[in-house]
Protein backbone atom coordinates (compact mmCIF):
# COMPACT_ATOMS: atom_id res chain seq x y z
CA UNK A 1 0.00 0.00 0.00
CA UNK A 2 1.89 3.16 -1.18
CA UNK A 3 2.02 6.41 0.84
CA UNK A 4 2.06 9.85 -0.06
CA UNK A 5 2.64 13.44 1.84
CA UNK A 6 0.34 15.90 1.93
CA UNK A 7 1.42 18.85 4.22
CA UNK A 8 1.99 17.15 6.95
CA UNK A 9 -0.78 15.16 6.46
CA UNK A 10 -0.21 11.30 5.65
CA UNK A 11 -2.87 9.61 3.05
CA UNK A 12 -2.96 5.58 2.35
CA UNK A 13 -3.93 4.47 -1.39
CA UNK A 14 -6.68 2.61 -1.22
CA UNK A 15 -9.68 2.31 -4.30
CA UNK A 16 -12.39 4.67 -4.99
CA UNK A 17 -14.02 7.39 -8.07
CA UNK A 18 -14.18 10.94 -8.87
CA UNK A 19 -16.62 13.01 -11.49
CA UNK A 20 -13.72 13.20 -13.44
CA UNK A 21 -13.89 9.70 -13.82
CA UNK A 22 -15.93 7.19 -16.00
CA UNK A 23 -16.78 5.51 -13.07
CA UNK A 24 -14.82 3.09 -13.05
CA UNK A 25 -12.91 1.98 -9.83
CA UNK A 26 -9.60 3.21 -8.81
CA UNK A 27 -7.40 3.03 -5.97
CA UNK A 28 -8.20 5.54 -3.55
CA UNK A 29 -7.07 7.98 -0.61
CA UNK A 30 -7.47 8.60 3.44
CA UNK A 31 -6.34 10.92 5.64
CA UNK A 32 -5.53 12.08 9.19
CA UNK A 33 -6.34 15.04 10.43
CA UNK A 34 -6.23 16.99 13.78
CA UNK A 35 -9.53 18.33 15.24
CA UNK A 36 -8.90 22.61 15.26
CA UNK A 37 -10.20 25.10 17.46
CA UNK A 38 -14.13 26.26 17.06
CA UNK A 39 -15.04 27.35 14.09
CA UNK A 40 -16.26 30.78 12.64
CA UNK A 41 -19.14 31.35 10.89
CA UNK A 42 -19.61 31.08 7.70
CA UNK A 43 -19.87 34.13 5.29
CA UNK A 44 -22.45 34.68 2.47
CA UNK A 45 -21.92 32.84 -0.83
CA UNK A 46 -20.86 35.91 -2.72
CA UNK A 47 -18.54 36.72 0.17
CA UNK A 48 -16.72 33.39 0.36
CA UNK A 49 -13.11 33.63 -1.05
CA UNK A 50 -11.97 30.44 -3.27
CA UNK A 51 -8.10 30.22 -2.79
CA UNK A 52 -6.64 28.17 -5.23
CA UNK A 53 -4.73 26.33 -2.73
CA UNK A 54 -4.60 25.93 1.01
CA UNK A 55 -2.84 24.25 3.75
CA UNK A 56 -3.24 20.79 3.65
CA UNK A 57 -4.16 20.76 7.30
CA UNK A 58 -8.29 20.30 8.45
CA UNK A 59 -10.59 21.89 10.80
CA UNK A 60 -12.59 19.04 12.27
CA UNK A 61 -16.48 20.26 12.84
CA UNK A 62 -17.27 20.31 16.80
CA UNK A 63 -20.85 19.26 15.66
CA UNK A 64 -23.42 16.28 16.66
CA UNK A 65 -27.17 14.90 15.56
CA UNK A 66 -29.37 12.83 16.60
CA UNK A 67 -29.56 9.26 13.96
CA UNK A 68 -31.62 9.87 11.21
CA UNK A 69 -32.87 7.27 8.78
CA UNK A 70 -33.98 3.59 9.78
CA UNK A 71 -31.80 1.36 8.25
CA UNK A 72 -29.28 -1.42 10.27
CA UNK A 73 -26.25 -0.06 8.38
CA UNK A 74 -25.40 3.05 10.66
CA UNK A 75 -22.54 5.23 9.14
CA UNK A 76 -21.50 7.55 11.02
CA UNK A 77 -19.76 10.91 10.07
CA UNK A 78 -17.61 13.65 10.74
CA UNK A 79 -16.56 17.39 8.52
CA UNK A 80 -14.03 18.44 7.93
CA UNK A 81 -12.80 21.95 6.73
CA UNK A 82 -9.47 23.14 5.50
CA UNK A 83 -7.90 25.07 7.80
CA UNK A 84 -7.95 28.84 6.84
CA UNK A 85 -11.11 28.76 4.93
CA UNK A 86 -14.09 31.39 5.15
CA UNK A 87 -16.07 28.23 5.83
CA UNK A 88 -17.51 27.15 9.38
CA UNK A 89 -17.12 23.95 9.75
CA UNK A 90 -19.95 23.36 12.28
CA UNK A 91 -22.24 25.31 10.06
CA UNK A 92 -20.86 23.22 6.69
CA UNK A 93 -21.31 19.81 8.87
CA UNK A 94 -25.28 20.96 10.24
CA UNK A 95 -25.88 21.88 6.36
CA UNK A 96 -24.28 18.37 5.32
CA UNK A 97 -26.53 17.02 8.30
CA UNK A 98 -29.59 18.21 6.71
CA UNK A 99 -29.00 17.14 3.51
CA UNK A 100 -28.38 13.50 4.84
CA UNK A 101 -31.66 13.49 6.81
CA UNK A 102 -34.13 14.76 3.89
CA UNK A 103 -37.17 12.71 3.09
CA UNK A 104 -35.96 12.52 -0.53
CA UNK A 105 -31.99 11.68 0.48
CA UNK A 106 -30.73 8.28 1.16
CA UNK A 107 -32.44 7.69 4.04
CA UNK A 108 -35.49 6.75 1.90
CA UNK A 109 -33.72 3.27 1.18
CA UNK A 110 -34.22 1.59 4.81
CA UNK A 111 -31.08 0.15 4.29
CA UNK A 112 -29.10 3.16 5.31
CA UNK A 113 -28.91 5.28 8.75
CA UNK A 114 -26.37 8.26 9.60
CA UNK A 115 -25.45 10.59 11.93
CA UNK A 116 -23.33 13.35 12.26
CA UNK A 117 -20.53 13.01 15.17
CA UNK A 118 -18.16 15.59 16.59
CA UNK A 119 -13.72 15.57 16.68
CA UNK A 120 -12.34 12.41 18.01
CA UNK A 121 -15.76 10.06 18.21
CA UNK A 122 -15.44 6.78 16.12
CA UNK A 123 -16.95 7.35 12.75
CA UNK A 124 -16.88 5.39 9.58
CA UNK A 125 -16.38 8.16 7.03
CA UNK A 126 -15.19 11.27 6.76
CA UNK A 127 -17.00 14.31 4.39
CA UNK A 128 -14.23 17.23 3.90
CA UNK A 129 -14.60 20.33 2.24
CA UNK A 130 -11.03 21.15 0.45
CA UNK A 131 -9.41 23.89 -2.02
CA UNK A 132 -9.54 23.28 -5.70
CA UNK A 133 -5.52 22.45 -5.38
CA UNK A 134 -5.62 20.51 -1.98
CA UNK A 135 -8.76 18.26 -3.60
CA UNK A 136 -6.74 17.67 -6.73
CA UNK A 137 -3.82 16.10 -4.55
CA UNK A 138 -5.81 14.06 -2.57
CA UNK A 139 -8.08 12.76 -5.03
CA UNK A 140 -4.94 11.78 -7.12
CA UNK A 141 -2.94 10.53 -4.33
CA UNK A 142 -5.97 8.28 -3.58
CA UNK A 143 -7.89 7.49 -7.17
CA UNK A 144 -5.29 8.27 -9.28
CA UNK A 145 -7.76 10.81 -11.12
CA UNK A 146 -6.93 14.33 -12.38
CA UNK A 147 -9.95 16.16 -10.60
CA UNK A 148 -8.89 19.61 -12.45
CA UNK A 149 -9.33 21.81 -9.73
CA UNK A 150 -13.17 21.37 -10.28
CA UNK A 151 -14.35 18.36 -9.62
CA UNK A 152 -15.24 16.02 -6.02
CA UNK A 153 -14.34 12.60 -5.38
CA UNK A 154 -14.99 9.45 -3.02
CA UNK A 155 -12.15 8.03 -1.12
CA UNK A 156 -12.09 5.07 1.04
CA UNK A 157 -12.86 6.57 4.07
CA UNK A 158 -15.68 9.30 2.34
CA UNK A 159 -15.45 12.31 -0.07
CA UNK A 160 -13.92 14.88 -0.76
CA UNK A 161 -15.60 18.19 -1.84
CA UNK A 162 -13.88 20.87 -4.08
CA UNK A 163 -14.38 24.05 -2.28
CA UNK A 164 -15.39 25.72 -5.69
CA UNK A 165 -18.07 23.70 -6.30
CA UNK A 166 -19.45 23.89 -2.98
CA UNK A 167 -19.28 27.69 -3.45
CA UNK A 168 -20.45 28.38 -6.79
CA UNK A 169 -22.22 25.45 -7.40
CA UNK A 170 -22.14 24.34 -11.52
CA UNK A 171 -23.14 26.10 -14.44
CA UNK A 172 -25.37 23.24 -15.80
CA UNK A 173 -27.68 23.47 -12.52
CA UNK A 174 -29.40 26.95 -11.77
CA UNK A 175 -31.26 26.01 -8.24
CA UNK A 176 -30.16 27.60 -4.88
CA UNK A 177 -26.67 27.26 -4.06
CA UNK A 178 -27.70 24.74 -1.09
CA UNK A 179 -29.68 22.15 -3.18
CA UNK A 180 -26.31 22.02 -5.07
CA UNK A 181 -24.23 21.15 -2.27
CA UNK A 182 -26.90 18.38 -1.83
CA UNK A 183 -26.11 16.94 -5.13
CA UNK A 184 -22.55 17.02 -4.14
CA UNK A 185 -22.92 14.87 -1.25
CA UNK A 186 -25.82 12.58 -2.31
CA UNK A 187 -23.56 12.02 -5.60
CA UNK A 188 -20.51 11.30 -3.67
CA UNK A 189 -22.50 9.42 -0.65
CA UNK A 190 -24.31 7.00 -3.14
CA UNK A 191 -20.84 5.96 -4.61
CA UNK A 192 -19.72 5.42 -0.74
CA UNK A 193 -23.02 3.41 -0.45
CA UNK A 194 -21.67 1.61 -3.78
CA UNK A 195 -23.73 3.26 -6.56
CA UNK A 196 -21.93 3.77 -9.67
CA UNK A 197 -22.07 6.41 -12.57
CA UNK A 198 -25.15 6.84 -14.42
CA UNK A 199 -26.58 8.98 -17.39
CA UNK A 200 -30.27 10.15 -18.21
CA UNK A 201 -32.73 8.07 -18.91
CA UNK A 202 -34.84 10.40 -21.43
CA UNK A 203 -35.24 14.15 -22.50
CA UNK A 204 -37.13 15.80 -19.77
CA UNK A 205 -36.61 12.97 -17.23
CA UNK A 206 -35.22 14.26 -13.78
CA UNK A 207 -31.30 13.42 -13.50
CA UNK A 208 -29.99 10.78 -11.84
CA UNK A 209 -28.33 12.32 -8.73
CA UNK A 210 -25.68 9.42 -9.94
CA UNK A 211 -25.14 11.31 -12.89
CA UNK A 212 -22.32 13.57 -13.66
CA UNK A 213 -24.54 16.76 -13.72
CA UNK A 214 -21.38 18.65 -14.26
CA UNK A 215 -20.36 17.31 -17.79
CA UNK A 216 -23.98 18.38 -19.18
CA UNK A 217 -27.66 17.10 -18.73
CA UNK A 218 -27.99 15.59 -21.71
CA UNK A 219 -31.99 16.96 -21.91
CA UNK A 220 -32.44 15.60 -18.00
CA UNK A 221 -33.81 18.37 -15.83
CA UNK A 222 -31.06 18.91 -12.92
CA UNK A 223 -31.99 16.64 -9.64
CA UNK A 224 -30.04 17.36 -6.47
CA UNK A 225 -32.22 13.76 -4.53
CA UNK A 226 -31.57 10.04 -5.41
CA UNK A 227 -35.34 9.72 -5.05
CA UNK A 228 -38.07 11.96 -6.60
CA UNK A 229 -41.35 13.31 -4.32
CA UNK A 230 -43.36 10.04 -5.08
CA UNK A 231 -40.59 8.11 -3.15
CA UNK A 232 -39.06 6.44 -6.28
CA UNK A 233 -35.59 6.18 -7.10
CA UNK A 234 -34.10 8.25 -9.60
CA UNK A 235 -32.55 6.08 -12.09
CA UNK A 236 -31.06 5.71 -15.77
CA UNK A 237 -28.51 3.56 -17.44
CA UNK A 238 -25.11 2.79 -15.95
CA UNK A 239 -22.34 4.22 -17.30
CA UNK A 240 -19.98 1.42 -17.89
Amino acid sequence: MAVGLLGSAPYLLDGGRSDASNGAQRPRSTVRVTPAPAPTPTQLRAEINVPSRGTGSFVTADAGRAKVGQGPRLLRYVVEVEAGLEISPAEAANEIADILAAPRGWTRNHAYSFQLVGAGAHHDLTVKIATPGTADALCWAGIHQDTKGEYNCEVPDGVVVNLKRWVEGSPTFDGPIHDYRALIINHEIGHFLGHGHMTCAGPGQLAPVMMQQIKGLHGCTANAWPYDKNGRLVSGPHVT
